[in-house]
């Protein structure tokens, strides 16, 4: 090599040492922050932590000794206390009581209700996040917002609306009357619809069910109560829901799709495949996180159902209506049983997680 080309490699070399930024010791990936600089994390971070722990974590610790106590919430639970332990949940699972009954009645309810619900609610909002989401619609961000609406609408207001829509004289079962339909005693029937079906059509009397239906018990409940399927009160809720819930799922759906490369589509497109061909092997495997999302909350936002159920019916008709949430409720403000209500919730919990859990598995990504 001449010594022209040494001098070039040295310059070069030279040149590249300056202009390298220098990394600062404080930046280096395997250095332990300093105190003064762990001392300013957690000022900032502080009031937050604060925050949750008083207002998330000690009302949770909270509920949980009150559970574990018969307790009318007029005393000091920390100092004076009746304390039970497993007591409210033995009654609640296990013991033969109106508890469990009550129970049984709630989560049977809101089975019927997620069965209905998730689906429901995640179709449509696929279908209106596909068609706002179409480039050759006109006037999109009117129909996002159209579509919107009624998840940011007050829902006591939207409940209070569907009271009167379904009221005796209401415009639901006028227009029921009109078809020869008696509204009034039609919404107010305490069966199921699968009852109300068989019924219909003579093949089971709902008040003499077989008797391998009527022998098992499950949390008080035969399986013959358990297959009753969703009043028609329930239905109105599953409906109400659905509509009010749509447009916020349709928002999670809406950033999955726009998220999809167009080149994929486009590249489908001249390679021959049909709309649905598109629709089935492209957008719906890149649409898997957005589905599975969606899924989880409207499963969670099913067993937590309580707002629309106190304004509207308030468990009725014969506590087809009532839910895991609203039974809490009511044992704790209602019966002044704040234990039971607490261990109802707990319960509640532990079902959330559980399902959710689940859920997440199906829904995993698969190699």
């Amino acid at each position: 090599m001449s010594t022209t080309s040494n001098d070039g490699v040295v310059r070069a070399a030279q040149t590249a040492d300056r202009t390298t930024p220098v990394t600062s010791p404080a930046a280096s990936p395997g250095r332990r922050p300093s105190r003064k600089e762990a001392t300013i994390g957690w000022l900032f971070v502080g009031p937050v932590v604060v925050v949750f722990l008083v207002f998330f974590v000690a009302p949770i610790l909270m509920a949980l000794w009150v559970s574990l106590l018969d307790w009318n919430g007029q005393s000091n639970p920390l100092t004076d206390f009746d304390f039970v332990g497993l007591d409210n949940y033995q009654r609640l699972l296990t013991n033969d009581s109106l508890l469990r009954e009550d129970f049984a009645i709630a989560v049977r309810n809101t089975l019927y209700y997620v069965l209905a619900f998730v689906p429901a609610v995640a179709s449509l909002a696929f279908g209106l996040a596909l068609i706002v989401n179409n480039r050759r619609l006109k006037g999109r961000g009117f129909f996002r917002t159209v579509f919107y609406f009624p998840s940011i609408t007050s829902s006591v207001a939207i409940s209070v609306t569907f009271l009167f829509l379904f009221q005796s004289t209401g415009v639901i079962n006028t227009i029921l009357g009109w078809i020869g339909i008696d509204g009034p005693t039609w919404f107010n029937d305490a069966r199921g619809v699968l009852h109300i079906v068989l019924d219909g059509v003579g093949l089971v009397d709902p008040q003499s069910p077989p008797g391998w239906l009527a022998d098992p018990n499950i949390l008080g409940l035969s399986l013959w109560q358990w297959v009753a399927g969703p009043s028609v009160a329930m239905c109105a809720l599953l409906f109400l829901a659905v509509w009010t819930s749509s447009g916020t799922f349709m928002l999670f759906f809406l950033a999955g799709l726009q998220n999809i490369p167009l080149e994929v589509d486009e590249a489908s497109a001249v390679d021959g495949a049909s709309k649905w061909q598109r629709f089935r092997y492209v957008t719906l495997p890149l649409m898997r996180p957005s589905i599975a999302l969606v899924a989880t909350l409207a499963l969670i936002g099913s067993w937590q159902v309580f707002d629309q159920v106190f304004i509207i019916s308030q468990g009725a008709p014969g506590k087809t209506t009532q839910t895991p949430a609203y039974l809490s409720y009511t044992k704790s403000f209602g019966d002044g049983q704040f234990g039971q209500g607490a261990s109802v919730a707990f319960v509640l919990f532990a079902i959330i997680i559980v399902l959710t859990g689940i859920q997440r598995w199906i829904s995993r990504e698969r190699k």
